[in-house]
């Protein structure tokens, strides 16, 4: 096992938890995922989330787009939901 410390801390996604930072890595060895450490910026908890978990933020400057995973999470125009149907009523 080892441990990395991330000098400076990665702005990363957890899925289901939301956006934090990543400043630590735990590696387990080969037939196991990596293990980010994350604080999570919203509720100020600690995660420790396996590799398929965690995405990197979308950062325009480097060219890097919010990810599908992380936009359908937080997104109403997926797609998945039913179309909104506004009904008018004529008063009386």
């Amino acid at each position: 096992m080892t441990m990395q410390q991330l000098d400076p801390p990665l702005p990363v996604h957890v899925l289901d938890k939301g956006p934090g930072y990543a400043f630590a890595v735990i590696d387990y060895g080969q037939e196991h995922n990596l293990i980010w450490v994350t604080a999570i910026n919203e509720t100020g908890e600690i995660w420790c989330a396996p590799n398929p978990r965690v995405r990197m933020q979308a950062n325009w400057t480097m060219g890097r787009k919010k990810p599908e995973s992380i936009a359908r999470e937080h997104s109403d125009c997926s797609g998945d939901a039913e179309p909104v149907v506004a009904q008018m009523s004529k008063p009386n």
